[in-house]
Formats: structure tokens, C-alpha cells, sequence
């Protein structure tokens, strides 16, 4: 399957995509690499990876308020979430 991003991303013409097809402004059809489109990998992908991972707002903050060894150990949860996935 290919990512309407990916095609997007490989090819900043692109205005319209329907299904695999991928058209100009004018709806000229635009050839594109379906392979490099189906290897294209998301640079954003870890944002999205980690927001699942990470304590919720209002236990970071209620962490935070607390401070010392509860602040200490929220760092440390964040900072395990981030090695987990790492920018890329």
C-alpha cells in the first residue's frame, strides 16, 4: 500500500490523489517511483510513537508540582520513551 504522504513528500507537484494515481493542479497525471514511495518512511513518525508512550499531561504535571524522587522518576519515563524512539 502507498502512503498518499509519502507521494506527497516525493513529489511536491502533487495536488490530487485518487487511489494510486497522482495529479497536477491542472488534474495532469504526475508519474511518480512507487517503490521509493512505498520505502518512504515518515520523519515524523517518532513524534507520533512517543505521544502514545508518554504519561499523561496531568501526571507529568503533578509529578512536577511533587518534585524531588516522583519528579525524578516522570524524567526518567520520558527520557525511557525517547531512547525507545529516538528522532531520526
Amino acid at each position: 500500500m502507498i502512503n498518499h504522504d509519502a507521494i506527497r513528500a516525493l513529489n511536491p507537484s502533487v495536488v490530487h490523489i485518487e487511489g494510486i494515481v497522482a495529479y497536477d493542479e491542472n488534474w495532469n497525471v504526475i508519474e511518480y517511483d512507487v517503490e521509493a514511495a512505498k520505502a518512504w518512511v515518515d520523519p515524523n513518525l517518532y513524534k507520533i510513537r512517543r505521544r502514545k508512550e508518554y504519561p499523561s499531561i496531568e501526571e507529568q504535571l503533578d509529578a512536577l508540582w511533587k518534585g524531588g524522587q516522583a519528579a525524578e522518576d516522570m524524567k526518567a519515563k520520558i527520557q525511557a520513551v525517547k531512547n525507545k524512539y529516538p528522532k531520526s
